[in-house]
């Protein structure tokens, strides 16, 4: 390899880097924005321009804090644990376009490039918590683990109906089949399987069960500080970024749909502008389920996952893949069998959750008979 090809690369990553450091600190902002409008507020406003600069002023912050290191931790594990978990978070965009002829390597292999490389933060955050010497935070790492490991299951399984449908492990390839019609009308099932499970995958709100700070006080982060703590906080942000835009690549056509009628730069840069768009839409909706619904109990987490997600997970490949296989079978049977599973899922859950509330109500309301009767049984 020449010393200009080693430019060229070095070019590309530290692009690539500014780029999604950029877009951590927009996204911060937007969350705090969108979280300010659900809950009546107005978020930041003083430092720049609508509280603008706020990120960069936490960013600050951040590397100018003091960097704790308990002396009971066993130190390579913990110094190596943040790059392991940032440096998978990273890789995943070697292969993802950010628009047309707007990608660093189109991989023939790009799904199962991102699938591979995806499981390596699990491992980073075990690291965290074992490497802490703090049973908080080997507590959230192993809940991480379980977590993690868990719905990778019905994440990959929703991948893996995208590529029988498109017949291609290639990005590029797959946004490019659904010029005409996106795979959110065909796969509507993959869509919701998707986006629940990448909810899980970041351990963003309900789904925040491994650093629960009421629970196990900030999970395998907790002996973590300043710089460090960041990188951690900046690869959950790089990943919410990544499932919004795998969303849109893998169900919402990409930069089709609309499809773009110009040609040349100019097309380039507006299929770089409309899947920025979808991706916001995308996160905007990440932000919107934060601000809505509250955080599930451990059990419920693990249970949802294997009794739900990931049957209806394997239910949906069978499905596809039969259709594709036997090509007597018209393809428009696909949405109407995924929108009557998602409804018997929402029954089912719905059904489920009424008689939890009901046997709860229950046992509170015979605890309080019984306090009553001991009471006047005393008095």
């Amino acid at each position: 390899m020449s010393i200009a090809d080693l430019f060229n690369y070095f070019s590309y990553v530290s692009g690539l880097f500014l780029s999604l450091t950029i877009i951590v600190l927009l996204l911060v902002w937007l969350e705090r924005k969108v979280l300010a409008r659900i809950q009546m507020r107005m978020g930041p406003m003083r430092v720049g321009f609508h509280g603008a600069l706020q990120p960069i002023a936490d960013a600050i912050k951040l590397i100018s804090k003091e960097d704790i290191l308990p002396a009971w931790a066993d130190k390579l594990v913990y110094w190596f644990a943040p790059i392991v978990v940032f440096v998978p978070a990273f890789l995943l965009w070697v292969t993802i376009p950010f628009g047309k002829n707007m990608v660093i390597r189109s991989l023939d292999l790009g799904l199962f490039f991102i699938v591979a490389i995806s499981v390596l933060s699990v491992l980073g955050l075990i690291m965290a918590g074992w490497g802490s010497a703090n049973k908080y935070a080997v507590l959230g790492g192993l809940r991480a683990a379980g977590q993690l490991m868990s719905y990778e299951i019905p994440l990959i399984m929703a991948i893996l109906t995208i590529a029988i449908l498109s017949q291609s492990l290639n990005l590029v390839e797959i946004v490019d089949k659904q010029s005409q019609i996106p795979n959110i009308f065909i796969q509507p099932l993959g869509l919701v399987l998707f986006f629940i499970a990448g909810l899980a995958e970041l351990g963003r709100t309900p789904f925040d069960i491994h650093h629960a700070e009421s629970e196990v006080v900030g999970g395998p982060f907790v002996e973590y500080s300043g710089a460090h703590w960041s990188v951690f906080f900046l690869a959950e942000y790089i990943n919410t970024f990544t499932i919004s835009i795998l969303t849109v690549l893998l169900f919402l056509g990409g930069w089709h749909w609309p499809n773009i009628p110009f040609s040349g730069n100019l097309q380039t840069i507006l299929s770089v502008f409309v899947v920025l768009i979808k991706t916001i839409l995308v996160v905007s909706v990440i932000f919107w389920i934060r601000a809505t619904y509250p955080r599930l109990r451990i059990d419920q987490l693990m249970s949802f996952g294997w009794k739900m997600l990931i049957p209806m997970a394997f239910i949906n490949v069978t499905i596809t893949a039969c259709i594709i296989y036997y090509d007597e079978l018209p393809l428009w049977i696909l949405p109407i069998l995924s929108v009557i599973l998602l409804i018997l899922s929402a029954v089912i859950i719905q059904r489920k959750f009424s008689k939890n509330i009901i046997n709860t109500v229950q046992v509170i309301s015979a605890k309080s008979l019984l306090k009553e009767k001991s009471e006047v049984d005393i008095n």
